[in-house]
């Protein structure tokens, strides 16, 4: 199925003219590349949406399809189990469709979460801030900051979220700014305070560069410099006694 794709809930001309100003080695790209959208599916929950991060969390996309359209088939109406559903599958199930022991784990408890009320409906998820949403969706097992970013960004369409984590983003960061090494994530924090209140847009065009980069030029980028520990000199033995 083919994905769909809307225009962020803020204004995109008013964001890209502001960014291209407040930093002008962006401007190429976002005069050259793509323009940032959103995914579309909004009837999706965040208890849907998740329950598919988690499927395809640390396997490749088309296995992860496969799972998933499995874990689809045991709920109804063509939609994924409810989280009462999710709670009443046995293990050996879950396991069946493919899904390992810590994936069902995850997905159990994201399903008692939903229900308790600490994962929002969609409704709730637009009005609550984004550090109330990660500070929810991360107490879920299996579900790291960076996948709730993810969520913020490209179903939410928040305007201002910097995934420090992200490999792209931080390779992109060196191809814009011809850097031979990755910056370190407190780096790129500090770095990214110039892009307020618009991070989700640079982040999307960090992406864009590192697309139009291409493989080898990433392959060139070096992980972040190391800080080097500074040994302490070796005290200087004391003199012995020769003995005659």
């Amino acid at each position: 199925m083919t994905k769909e794709f809307r225009l962020p809930p803020f204004d995109l001309r008013l964001a890209m003219d502001t960014l291209a100003a407040k930093d002008p080695q962006l401007a190429p790209l976002i005069k050259e590349t793509e323009e940032f959208r959103i995914e579309a599916h909004g009837s999706d929950s965040p208890y849907e949406i998740l329950l598919e991060c988690i499927a395809y969390q640390s396997i490749s996309g088309k296995a992860a399809a496969t799972i998933f359209g499995r874990i689809k088939a045991l709920g109804s109406d063509g939609r994924p189990p409810s989280p009462e559903q999710m709670l009443k599958l046995g293990k050996p199930v879950l396991r069946k469709a493919g899904l390992s022991g810590a994936k069902v784990l995850a997905m159990k408890d994201l399903a008692q979460k939903t229900i308790d009320g600490v994962v929002p409906t969609l409704e709730q998820a637009e009005r609550l801030s984004d550090e109330e949403l990660v500070e929810r969706l991360v107490s879920v097992r299996g579900i790291g900051a960076w996948t709730v970013e993810m969520f913020l960004i490209f179903r939410l369409g928040r305007p201002d979220v910097l995934p420090i984590h992200d490999l792209g983003v931080k390779k992109g960061w060196s191809i814009t700014y011809g850097k031979k090494h990755m910056p370190k994530p407190k780096e790129l924090l500090a770095f990214g305070e110039r892009w307020r209140p618009y991070r989700t847009l640079a982040s999307w065009y960090m992406w864009r560069a590192c697309q139009r980069a291409g493989n080898a030029a990433m392959r060139k980028i070096r992980p972040a410099k190391l800080r080097k520990r500074k040994h302490k000199s070796a005290k200087p033995k004391r003199p012995t006694r020769k003995h005659v």
